[in-house]
């Protein structure tokens, strides 16, 4: 097999179509359909996603709920911290990545703007592993209450500006429950009440997984072969409740659609020996193209980075030269892409 280059996955962006807010209404963005070659792009709607999918289809959805994860503070020694979560951990402590301009020791204490401390507990590579002491003051007898009464949303970084307070309800799906994430699923951003009673009234089955996203989801590749990266970890859960409606689905003739590439990341780190078996753990699961994806027949998504691990897990499933064609199309049409940009729905290259 050929080396696959980071560069493979370029493709230019004018930075004014980088969305930097939700549309008013969810279910109102665009949506580019990528049927397999060579049959032709159309521009659709998120909502005719009831026309789309038939009768017996299962989406399945990621449930993962973000946090408000950014916090402030100082060092016991002097110097400004941002404290970013990246992962909740038992006992008041969490993976953090740390913005400060000399890294504390082990040992070391960070005064939180909100009250309470963090104990600088040990550093893992780019990571830092902190314990909280929440400020009793205030009320919060647990990290996680200190997050949802101070924490900040931790915005993309390609969104030019602070959170406010439409993205707490915004940059979080409907279906939303199971905290831990600290980047939206943002694929199940576009889907509102009336789209997901529609589709159930037209026969769509629904499912879920969770995958706690993390902040490594915006880091940039660095090396240019592609065999070099190394994955960030994440942590996912695929119930036997989900694996059987799959199994159902699969055999009355539908559909498996994934709401977004947390959802395949999940699925394929779910697989064994060919089959979708029950999994809870961590994944650094890494799909790019030469990697057969197995477990979903459409994928539904939103458009992602140049040079981005996404670009290439979606160039596994529908094609590298299709996936480039999509977005050049996109470009052209003025689609909005990120976060809170339009969607895709892919289904796969034909070998």
């Amino acid at each position: 097999m050929p080396a696959v280059k980071k560069s493979d996955f370029h493709f230019d962006l004018p930075p004014e179509l980088i969305a930097q807010a939700p549309l008013p209404e969810r279910s109102a963005s665009r949506l580019l359909l990528v049927p397999p070659a060579p049959a032709g792009f159309q521009d659709r709607h998120v909502r005719d996603l009831v026309d789309l999918l038939a009768p017996g289809d299962l989406l399945v959805f990621n449930d993962t709920r973000v946090i408000p994860a950014r916090l402030y503070g100082a060092k016991d020694s002097g110097g400004r911290v941002e404290i970013l979560i990246e992962r909740l951990l038992a006992d008041n402590e969490a993976r953090v990545q740390l913005g400060v301009s000399k890294k504390p020791r082990p040992g070391g204490r960070i005064v939180l703007d909100a009250g309470g401390q963090a104990e600088v507990l040990g550093r893992d590579g780019e990571f830092f592993h902190l314990r909280f002491h929440p400020s009793a003051e205030h009320g919060d007898d647990s990290l996680e209450k200190l997050l949802l009464r101070a924490g900040r949303l931790p915005l993309p970084p390609y969104i030019q500006r602070e959170p406010g307070e439409d993205d707490r309800e915004r940059y979080q799906t409907v279906f939303a429950r199971e905290v831990g994430a600290v980047a939206a699923p943002t694929a199940g951003l576009h889907f509102d009440q009336p789209l997901l009673d529609a589709l159930r009234a037209r026969g769509v089955d629904f499912g879920h997984i969770t995958l706690h996203v993390g902040a490594g989801t915006f880091q940039p590749m660095r090396a240019e072969s592609v065999h070099e990266h190394r994955m960030h970890s994440e942590w996912l859960n695929v119930g036997a409740g989900l694996v059987e409606q799959v199994r159902r689905t699969r055999a009355a003739g539908g559909r498996v659609v994934a709401v977004g590439t947390t959802v395949v990341r999940a699925l394929e780190s779910a697989m064994r020996d060919g089959e979708l078996q029950p999994f809870a753990g961590e994944t650094c699961i890494f799909i790019f193209p030469g990697y057969r994806i197995s477990s979903v027949d459409a994928l539904l998504t939103n458009f992602h980075l140049p040079e981005s691990t996404l670009m290439m897990l979606v160039s596994a499933f529908a094609g590298r030269e299709r996936i480039l064609a999509a977005y050049r199309h996109a470009v052209g049409k003025r689609y909005r892409f990120f976060s809170y940009g339009d969607a895709m729905l892919l289904h796969p290259t034909r070998t």
